[in-house]
């Protein structure tokens, strides 16, 4: 698929395609010294990445001035496309890798993208902080860990009324399965499942948490409990 294929299905601006263009240049020249991407081939890049990234406006929690934290981000997916796509986003990067957080640094500079904030840190020990605690409309997250440990990483940073919007693929049903208490003990209720087509018979599902109660305080337990000891 070519980028001016994976754009017409979305309508994004001439404009804002040449920042995925750019985005993608940065990414494959970095990605020569640090590894942030297996993708390299260009088609695979738009599917793989950018249309991927691109589903979440599938769903009608990222639109409009919404605040978004994207844990785990990595190389920027899906936080740095959701940027591109919607200016009007408020975008949290985080990851625990601070070299992957100078990558993003360099993206958000050359797309001067505004109201992005990159961090390098742990999710257990910024949900912690009352200036990030349950302070986002969306949370959101792509090939992290299990929905369970993946709930207490995310869930508590999401306000109440907001959503946790999971990137998952087939085994997304055995997870919920498994993540039901995790997601009861933390706050959340399942709101919805889309099923996503891509290009190349890829199919993926965005599994959708609200948040209806508060997290309790205990929560996201520290020294690697969320991963060992999933609730």
């Amino acid at each position: 698929m070519t980028l001016a294929q994976l754009i017409s299905d979305f309508k994004l601006s001439a404009e804002y395609a040449q920042d995925l263009e750019k985005y993608k240049e940065i990414l494959l020249q970095w990605n020569e010294v640090m590894n942030l991407t297996a993708i390299t081939d260009d088609e695979e890049i738009n599917v793989k990445h950018f249309l991927d990234c691109l589903s979440l406006f599938k769903t009608n929690y990222l639109e409009g001035e919404k605040s978004v934290i994207d844990v785990g981000t990595g190389a920027g997916f899906p936080g740095v496309v959701l940027k591109i796509y919607n200016r009007d986003l408020r975008i949290t990067l985080m990851d625990s890798l601070n070299k992957r957080i100078k990558f993003l640094d360099e993206v958000v500079k050359e797309l001067d993208l505004q109201g992005v904030e990159t961090l390098h840190a742990r999710a257990e020990e910024l949900a912690r902080n009352k200036d990030y605690r349950e302070s986002y409309d969306v949370a959101t997250s792509r090939a992290v860990a299990n929905l369970s440990t993946l709930c207490e990483y995310t869930l508590p940073f999401v306000k109440i009324g907001g959503h946790l919007i999971a990137m998952k693929g087939p085994e997304y049903e055995r997870e919920l399965k498994e993540a039901d208490r995790a997601i009861k003990t933390l706050g959340g209720e399942l709101e919805e499942v889309l099923r996503i087509e891509l290009p190349g018979d890829i199919t993926h599902y965005l599994v959708v948490i609200k948040k209806i109660n508060p997290t309790d305080k205990k929560y996201p337990r520290g020294g690697g409990k969320p991963k060992s000891k999933p609730l």
